[in-house]
Order: structure tokens, then sequence, then C-alpha cells
């Protein structure tokens, strides 16, 4: 199967109409739909099912357009790893949400630059749940990101195990608190409710907890956020959250594999609230 008629195949079944799929191709429609029906006959399967109203994807159309997805999504980052890798400055580029290092960074550096696999790094700041697709599109060779992301296709090392606190409004009925429960922060509006704000970065974040429009069950380095207006107070019983370092899977770049090292270091010897998950 060529990358090309997979990507026919994939508009097709996004647009589910020729007509727009041919549009958005660039292409005219008959070609487009002959190349689909090829792509069937190789298969040995149908793809879609045409009515009168229209096309629908069959069973097996529906893998092959999730399969299809993840393929031409891995062409492209191989395409863009390859752009990178071929610079005459060779740089490492790790992405991580605004203060997602937990202050590791800082440590990880100084022991990275030491190494003599070691290339420039570039340290690219991300929206919340970023991260990962900016790995796996090729933006970026490491990621530092939560535990509960989607990981497929990463190699991980868990860097940190980190606590939960609750950001609160200062005058915040629970704000003086030295310690909480979940169940005390039942019926405050929360960051995943329905129809609460979207959040994209943690200053939009800390924004809305200061206004009293949300409050937040987040990883403890959130203390670390330097704002007035707002409390963070531990909750006994929010389930851990770990910090994840990861890199494309079977990565052979002896540049990453050197951030990994300094990356476990640093974490070792991390002397943070935050408790290390590593050993040496």
């Amino acid at each position: 199967m060529e990358t090309r008629e997979l990507a026919y195949f994939v508009a097709v079944a996004e647009e589910l109409h020729v007509g727009r799929a041919a549009q958005r191709l660039g292409m005219a429609q008959p070609p487009l739909s002959r190349a689909i029906q090829r792509l069937e006959r190789r298969l040995g399967v149908l793809l879609f099912e045409r009515t009168s109203r229209g096309v629908t994807l069959t069973p097996a159309g529906a893998v092959l357009l999730e399969e299809g997805r993840r393929a031409l999504d891995a062409v492209d980052a191989a395409a863009r790893r390859a752009v990178r890798a071929g610079q005459p400055t060779p740089r490492l580029t790790l992405v991580m949400k605004p203060d997602g290092d937990a202050g590791l960074l800082e440590h990880v550096l100084p022991l990275y630059r030491r190494d003599p696999d070691a290339v420039e790094v570039e340290v690219l700041v991300s929206g919340i749940g970023e991260q990962a697709q900016l790995l796996r599109d090729g933006r970026a060779d490491v990621a530092l990101l939560p535990a509960h992301d989607d990981l497929t296709g990463f190699d991980t090392e868990v860097l940190l195990v980190l606590d939960q606190v609750a950001v609160l409004p200062r005058g915040h009925r629970l704000a003086g608190r030295e310690a909480l429960v979940l169940a005390d922060l039942a019926g405050e509006p929360q960051l995943h409710d329905e129809g609460s704000p979207q959040v994209r970065d943690v200053g939009q974040l800390m924004q809305l907890v200061a206004l009293g429009q949300l409050v937040a069950v987040v990883p403890e380095t959130a203390r670390r956020n330097g704002r007035s207006d707002v409390v963070t107070v531990p909750v006994l019983d929010a389930p851990t959250t770990s910090l994840v370092l990861a890199w494309p899977e079977g990565s052979r770049s002896r540049a990453v594999a050197a951030f990994v090292r300094a990356s476990t270091r640093a974490a070792t010897a991390d002397q943070s609230p935050a408790r290390a998950a590593v050993t040496t």
C-alpha cells in the first residue's frame, strides 16, 4: 500500500463524501473513486458501504481509518525528524507544559551538557495535554508529561512520583485547612466537570481559580506557582501522579540516550518534596 492511496482513503473516510474529499485533496472525483476501488480490490474487502444517500465506513474501513491515520502521522514524523537530524547544528528538542518539569530541568541540563553525546537543547513549551502529540508527530525528541497521557509508541522512564494538592482561591472556605480529602471538594466546580472552561495552560488555570470559577486538584508542583491570590492544600486521599520522560520507541539517538541518563540521575538526586521514582 502506498502512502498516497492511504491518504486518499483517509480523506474519503473522514469526509464520507467523495466529492468533498476530492476537493480537499485538490484532484478530480473520478480518479479518486478509482483509487479507492483499486485499494478495496487489493485488500479483498469493502471499505465503504455505498448507497444513494452517500457512503459509510464498513468495519474494515473503520479499522483502516484508525490505523491509517497513525501510519500517515508516523511517515510525517519520520520526515520531520530526518530534516531536523540533517541540520548543520544538531539539536535536541524537549517539549513540556509550563512548569511541567517539577523543577528538575535546572539540574538535568548541567548534567546533560557534561555528557559527550550531548547536543544543544531547545525547550518547547506547549499547552496542557499537547506534549505527547508534539513528540508523536516529530516536532520534539523527548517530552516531559504525566503518566496518564497516551504513551503508545513511546519508551518511557518515570522520573518522579508526586502527591496532589487542591488549588483554591485565597478567600475560599477551605483555604485555611491544613489538609483535605476529596469529599471536602464535593459540589465545587472542578476542572473536568461538564461545561467547565477549556484550560490550555497553567497560567489560565491559576487565573480561573483566583477568580473563583473553579478549584483544581493537581500535582504538588503547583505550590511553585508564586501567586498570592491562590493557596494550595494537600489532598490526603488523592491518587499520586507521575512525571514521565518519553521518547520515540526504539530510538537510536545517542543525544536522546544521554538526555535520559541525565534526567534519571537528576531525579534520583532531587531534594524536592516529590519522591524520585528511579534508582541509580
